[in-house]
C-alpha cells in the first residue's frame, strides 16, 4: 500500500499518454492497452496523466490502479482537443488549495499573484510601478511578436488566432495546430494542478471557467513551448492535402518538448512560487494528510483557527 503521507513527486513522472480506440485494463497487477496493433504495457507508476480519447474503454480495476499510482485520468475529445472530465490526483493535503483560495479572495493578493504570473513570462524583469493594464499591453506585444517570428521562420502564413469549437475545420491549419498543441499543454498543466492539490477553477488572470487556473498556468509556457511546435509541424504538412497525421505529430513533438523544457519539474515549483509556499510549508502540512489510519482532520473555529477533530463537542457525555 502506498504511504499517503508521501507527497507526489510530479517531476519524476513521464508527461502523458494519449489513447483512442483502445481498451485499458489491468493485467497481472499492471495496466495494459489493447488495440488493433496488440497489447502494450503502460508504466502507470511513472505516468503523470493518461488522456482517453474517442473509442476508449477502461476497466474499473485499471482506473483504481492508475489513481493509486497518482496518475490523473482525463477524458478528452478527438485528438485531445476537447476536455470532458477527469479523475483526481493523489494529494491529500488541502494546504495549497486554502492558500490559493485566500489569495483569490483578497483583491490585493490576487493582483500580486497576477503580476507574478506576467513576470514569469518575460525574460527580463518588468519595470517597477507598471499597472496591470500596461503589463497586459506588453504581453500582447510579446505574443504578437512570437507569432510573427514563428511565421517568418517557418513560412507558414499567419493571420491571427481564430478558433471556433463548433467548426473545427472552419479555420486554417495553423490555428488547428495551435489548438492541438494547446490541448496537450492544458492536459499536463491540469495534471500538475490537481496532483499538487490546487484548484483548476480558481483562476487569477482568467476567470469564470472551471479550468481558469489551467489557462493561467499554461500561459506561463505557451509561447516558448507550443507555438514553435505548431508552426514547425504545420510547415512539415504544408504540401499534404488532408494532413491527417498532423495532430499525432504535434502530440509526439509536445511530449518531447515537455521533457526538454522540464515542464513537470517546473510546474509545482512555479505554482508554489506564485503563492509564496515554501517546501517547509508543505512538509509541515503532512499532519493534515488523509491517510487510511488518520483522523478526518481539524475543525474550523472562529476566528480563523482550528480545534482538534474527532471529538463530540457540545455533548453531555464526559
Amino acid at each position: 500500500m502506498k504511504n499517503l503521507r508521501d507527497l507526489p513527486k510530479l517531476r519524476d513522472s513521464l508527461s502523458y499518454v494519449y489513447l483512442e480506440h483502445a481498451r485499458v485494463e489491468q493485467t497481472n497487477k499492471a495496466v495494459s492497452v489493447r488495440d488493433e496493433h496488440g497489447e502494450t504495457h503502460v508504466p502507470a507508476a511513472a505516468l503523470g496523466v493518461i488522456m482517453l480519447g474517442p473509442g476508449t474503454v477502461i476497466t474499473h480495476s485499471a482506473v483504481k490502479t492508475l489513481t493509486d499510482c497518482g496518475c490523473v485520468i482525463l477524458w478528452v475529445g478527438d485528438g485531445g482537443t476537447h476536455y470532458y472530465a477527469q479523475g483526481h490526483g493523489e494529494t491529500r493535503s488541502s494546504r495549497r488549495l486554502l492558500r490559493q483560495a485566500a489569495c483569490h479572495a483578497d483583491t490585493a493578493t490576487r493582483a500580486a499573484v497576477v503580476m507574478k504570473m506576467y513576470e514569469l513570462r518575460f525574460e527580463d524583469p518588468l519595470p517597477g510601478g507598471l499597472k496591470i493594464e500596461q503589463v497586459r499591453g506588453r504581453e500582447g506585444v510579446r505574443v504578437r511578436t512570437a507569432y510573427a517570428r514563428a511565421s517568418k521562420a517557418t513560412g507558414v502564413p499567419w493571420h491571427g488566432r481564430r478558433y471556433d469549437r463548433g467548426t473545427w475545420y472552419g479555420t486554417d491549419r495553423i490555428n488547428r495546430a495551435l489548438s492541438t498543441a494547446a490541448s496537450c499543454l492544458y492536459g499536463i498543466c491540469h495534471c500538475g494542478i490537481v496532483s499538487a492539490g490546487y484548484s483548476p477553477a480558481l483562476g487569477f488572470i482568467h476567470t469564470g471557467k472551471m479550468l481558469s487556473f489551467v489557462y493561467d498556468i499554461a500561459d506561463l509556457y505557451r509561447i516558448d513551448v507550443i507555438v514553435p511546435i505548431a508552426f514547425e509541424i504545420c510547415a512539415d504538412y504544408r504540401h499534404v492535402e488532408h494532413a491527417r497525421g498532423m495532430s499525432a505529430s504535434i502530440r509526439a513533438a509536445c511530449r518531447d518538448a515537455f521533457h526538454q523544457h522540464r515542464i513537470l519539474d517546473r510546474l509545482v515549483a512555479d505554482m508554489d512560487r506564485l503563492f509564496d509556499i515554501s517546501p517547509e510549508d508543505i512538509e509541515r502540512a503532512t499532519c493534515f494528510l488523509d491517510g487510511d489510519d488518520d483522523p478526518p482532520g481539524g475543525l474550523w473555529d472562529s476566528p480563523d483557527c482550528e480545534v482538534e477533530g474527532g471529538k463530540n463537542y457540545g455533548s453531555d457525555n464526559p
